[in-house]
């Protein structure tokens, strides 16, 4: 029987945070999930945003942050190659190998495992009437399977920085849940697992035991229109939604217990499925 493979995405607050070392035994964990003890291929992806903030108002630079999206500029772009490639995913590496997984860090330009494309400007919620110019902002424009399967043929989990790079070897910065659902899209993923802040998807935002343990897209969806999911939560279902058409089976929105939300879907957080 062939291993599933899942892909795991955490925020910078995540490895920055007193929960890191929790959080990697929970991947340790999800990698040990079967009875066998062979358990699921993981991959891992993360941001870095409070890490790359907190490094360019030491560098003296001050963050540009237009409705919550990152202005990457060529100061910016410096910063975020150190503070997520560097930084964030050697944090990550470390507290991984120390709960016994073989973890490798890898970002954009590494054998171009994220090619990108530059984004155009475009208008975002939030950002007023007029397209923006994000700068060094990329999106996916394909993911190189072949490098991650080899790395998890070996027992290695590919820790990825969420960089992009092109053909000729620009780099760019990338939101992290959009590198996590293209990356679990890439591997055939049956699980993607997005980790928060926050207990789940809510009924009432102030109310954490509204927590809603399953949902489709549909019901997403209405919910997004009836105005009842606001904020950050929007993009983040919507990121959701290009995994389940993409072909993942499920997605998760959880603030951890990774193990237990495989072994039973929508115990944990908010169970998105097709």
């Amino acid at each position: 029987m062939s291993r599933p493979t899942v892909v795991v995405k955490l925020g910078g607050e995540v490895i920055r945070g007193s929960r890191l070392g929790a959080i990697a035994r929970e991947l340790a964990g999800l990698a040990a999930l079967d009875d066998a003890g062979s358990g699921a291929r993981v991959v891992i992806t993360h941001g870095g945003g409070p890490q790359t903030t907190a490094l360019q108002q030491a560098l003296g630079q001050k963050p540009d942050i237009v409705a919550g999206r990152r202005i990457t500029d060529d100061a910016a772009l410096e910063a975020i190659k150190m503070a997520v490639a560097g930084v964030a995913n050697v944090d990550l590496c470390a507290a991984l190998l120390a709960e016994g997984l073989a973890p490798v860090g890898l970002h954009g330009a590494s054998a171009k495992v994220v090619r990108a494309t530059r984004r155009p400007p475009r208008v975002v919620t939030g950002g007023g009437p007029h397209p923006i110019d994000f700068g060094h902002v990329g999106d996916v424009a394909s993911v190189n399977r072949e490098l991650l399967e080899v790395l998890l043929a070996h027992g290695y989990s590919p820790v990825l920085a969420c960089l992009g790079a092109d053909d000729a070897g620009r780099v760019y910065n990338i939101n992290a849940d959009i590198v996590a659902t293209r990356v679990a899209i890439a591997v055939g993923a049956t699980d993607l697992f997005l980790l928060m802040d926050v207990p789940g998807v809510l009924r009432e935002v102030s109310d954490p035991s509204s927590r809603i343990s399953r949902l489709t897209m549909d019901e997403a969806r209405r919910l997004i229109g009836a105005g009842a999911v606001a904020g950050g939560m929007i993009p983040k279902l919507e990121e959701s939604f290009a995994a389940l058409e993409g072909g993942v089976a499920r997605v998760h929105l959880l603030p951890g217990e990774l193990a237990r939300a495989a072994r039973d879907p929508g115990s944990v957080g908010t169970l998105l499925v097709p």
